[in-house]
């Protein structure tokens, strides 16, 4: 059976595609976060993320797999809701998925207007603008171009931190912090770092682009979450390296530009403009699609619905880069709840399980519930 999508990725355009979800907001706050917690507890924090999203991320592929490539919404509309309040649960769905991922887009457009500040000087409403309209145009010819986008902008930033790792080690370096910091700070970069690599509304993006290949799927998220992984793990220690203490709510490479300045500055800005354009490729064609397949309303109809309302929160001014990221991760990882309790009924419906296995299993769920609640808690909590 063929799966529903507008057209076929290649491996690597799966993988960037997974990539470019979490490459922008999270990664560039996960350092601000990691300077107030030791860098063993980051280190620590971040293999077990990267574990769980393995888990979670099979799972909400092995979901849309056995409804025919469909987002969340039309997953738990399948699986989930049913009786007569089965409308109201779909449409709270539907809003509650719509909202998180447009805070999640606005933060994209907001660290973009700060990285134009920064670089030309411009006025964060300008900065917004060409941002939006440069990202939403790549969006509006399709998911072949998103994919091909994605792939050339991931490896055109491996190479960028490349470059930036160097440079930053051939000048004067801070220490690294050391000693326990307290629950609360871990729990938030735990929250962070979760966040960063998720890609759960991607992740159906790939099983239509990958047209019921369980192998590549697999293999296309592991790689994607483990080049994001590598990618947290360097911007973060680079950016300690650089930046010291002085990391603040713009972005961890505004921060490391400011303090290397020169060429290398702008190097960094250019690679935070990719990071936030990939996650708004990635964001906005996955909610293209949740308003399509809700909605019935044509593709382009879809696209203007889902693009346009980033752009008018964040022109409000709601919150800071940081604050916006927070945000919205609390929405989409309590969501993960109900993508769990989807998935064990699907699991059970179809009797197979061709791309979890036994990470699929019950006692696996559970811990990929437990883990969402902490990361959810992390998410709120303040830290010192």
């Amino acid at each position: 059976m063929k799966l529903k999508g507008d057209s076929q990725l290649s491996f690597f355009e799966a993988a960037s595609i997974i990539v470019g979800h979490g490459v922008g907001a999270g990664i560039l706050s996960v350092p601000y976060l990691a300077a107030h917690n030791s860098f063993r507890e980051m280190l620590l924090i971040l293999l077990l993320g990267y574990a769980v999203a393995l888990a979670l991320h099979f799972i909400i592929a092995e979901l849309s797999y056995n409804n025919n490539g469909a987002q969340f919404v039309s997953c738990f509309d399948a699986e989930l809701f049913s009786g007569r309040l089965k409308t109201v649960f779909t449409w709270t769905a539907f809003i509650l998925l719509g909202v998180s991922v447009m805070v999640n887009v606005s933060a994209f457009l907001t660290g973009a207007a700060a990285v134009f500040r920064s670089w030309f000087g411009l006025p964060d409403i300008l900065g917004m603008l060409i941002f939006y309209i440069i990202g939403a145009g790549v969006v509006f010819v399709g998911m072949k171009l998103v994919g091909i986008c994605e792939k050339l902008a991931v490896a055109s930033m491996v190479g960028v931190v490349g470059i930036l790792l160097v440079s930053t080690l051939l000048r004067d370096t801070q220490p690294l912090p050391t000693g326990w910091r307290g629950i609360n700070n871990a729990l938030a970069l735990f929250g962070m770092i979760s966040f960063s690599l998720s890609a759960v509304m991607s992740t159906p993006q790939v099983v239509k682009g990958l047209n019921r290949d369980a192998r590549r799927i697999r293999g296309a998220i592991a790689l994607g979450l483990g080049i994001n992984a590598c990618l947290i793990f360097i911007i973060t220690l680079m950016t300690l390296l650089g930046a010291g203490s002085d990391v603040t709510g713009d972005g961890a490479l505004v921060d490391l530009s400011r303090h290397l300045g020169g060429w290398v500055s702008i190097i960094g800005y250019v690679f935070t403009l990719l990071a936030l354009a990939t996650s708004f490729w990635a964001n906005t064609l996955n909610l293209r699609d949740i308003v399509s397949e809700q909605t019935k309303w044509s593709t382009n109809v879809s696209w203007l619905a889902a693009s346009l309302p980033c752009l008018v929160l964040a022109l409000f001014g709601l919150s800071s880069f940081v604050g916006f990221t927070r945000f919205a991760s609390v929405i989409q990882v309590v969501t993960g709840i109900g993508i769990i309790v989807a998935y064990n009924l699907s699991r059970k419906r179809k009797g197979s399980s061709p791309i979890c296995g036994r990470l699929g299993a019950l006692p696996f769920q559970i811990l990929v519930v437990l883990f969402s609640l902490l990361s959810s808690l992390g998410a709120v909590l303040t830290v010192s």
